[in-house]
């Protein structure tokens, strides 16, 4: 579980295709690598993955195919920046909102308007995401805990202060950039239950 409060930006030193996965060495500072394990999971751009190797300052994951297609992790190139956060911590505090670690699916940056120092970002997604999200409500971008602003049809905004803007991916983010998506897990839950979906539902006859 994490928070969606992005602790650092590191960068890919590497990536291996070891199909039908992907191998990603990440540039995470020897910080990291002190307190971390073998088995640990770890939030890359929102997607949680868990901990394979580790370097002097790096550590290494594998993505597998349906990460790899339903992420934007497999379109990663060697030097890009990308978003890391630790899971919370038992008797942490939570900042943010619950985070799974566990993407919906991507969007697309619609619009990037700044004003001053403050930017407003539009994103377009798919209509069963769109779904999830309400004024006000909670979304994960790109593993960044954000307040939904606006909701038309497909697409959604939000407000990002100068600190997001520095701190994470979203800072360098332009029209045309696929972001990583993850709804509200209240959302998901709501939305199954006002379906009337059922357990052995989809296996039964009339």
């Amino acid at each position: 579980m994490f928070t969606g409060l992005v602790e650092a930006r590191g960068s890919v030193v590497e990536l291996i295709d070891e199909p039908p996965a992907r191998r990603l060495e990440v540039e995470v500072g020897s910080e990291w690598v002190v307190d971390s394990a073998i088995g640990d999971s770890v939030a890359i751009n929102g997607c949680c993955l868990t901990v394979v190797s580790i370097g002097s300052s790096t550590l290494s994951f594998e993505a597998g195919a349906e990460t790899l297609a339903r992420t934007n992790l497999g379109d990663l190139s060697g030097g890009d920046p990308v978003n890391l956060e630790r899971p919370l911590a038992a008797g942490g505090r939570l900042g943010g909102h619950f985070v799974q670690g566990h993407i919906d699916g991507t969007a697309e940056v619609m619009e990037v308007t700044r004003d001053g120092d403050w930017v407003t970002m539009w994103f377009q997604v798919p209509g069963s995401l769109a779904m999830g999200l309400v004024p006000k409500g909670s979304v994960a971008v790109d593993g960044v805990s954000l307040t939904v602003v606006e909701v038309v049809s497909d697409r959604f905004s939000v407000a990002l202060i100068p600190h997001t803007l520095e701190v994470t991916t979203l800072g360098i983010r332009q029209a045309g950039s696929r972001v990583n998506i993850e709804t509200d897990i209240l959302a998901k839950y709501v939305q199954k239950l006002v379906a009337g979906d059922r357990p052995g539902d989809a296996g039964r006859q009339a």
